[in-house]
């Protein structure tokens, strides 16, 4: 079955404990909604850097950078979309980029 790397771009954690502790429930809640789509959990993202061909360096991610991915398997790729319409990104202010794996 195909594989999708889902790229999260914005979104914010809350500051108390009480409201980030519901965050992780509602992502806890959304992969296991998923089940046995989930092939990666992922992981946020940290600082970044891009790298230009002439071998510059500048600050990564330009205007909308990369927070966070997570790969699941779907039949197609308007299927892997409707899973992801489900993350709770979105209540944060975020976007889900959906893009089919090719496999080398």
């Amino acid at each position: 079955m195909p594989k999708y790397i889902l790229g999260y771009h914005g979104g914010s954690m809350p500051e108390s404990e009480a409201e980030q502790a519901a965050v992780l429930a509602a992502w806890g809640a959304w992969f296991e909604q998923l089940g046995g789509a989930i092939v990666d959990g992922g992981n946020p993202t940290a600082a970044a850097k891009t790298i230009a061909p002439d071998g510059s360096t500048a600050d990564g991610g330009g205007a909308n950078p990369l927070t966070g991915y997570s790969i699941l398997e779907a039949t197609d790729l308007d299927s892997a979309v409707i899973l992801a319409k489900g993350c709770p990104i979105f209540t944060a202010g975020g976007s889900v980029e959906v893009s089919e794996l090719v496999e080398m």
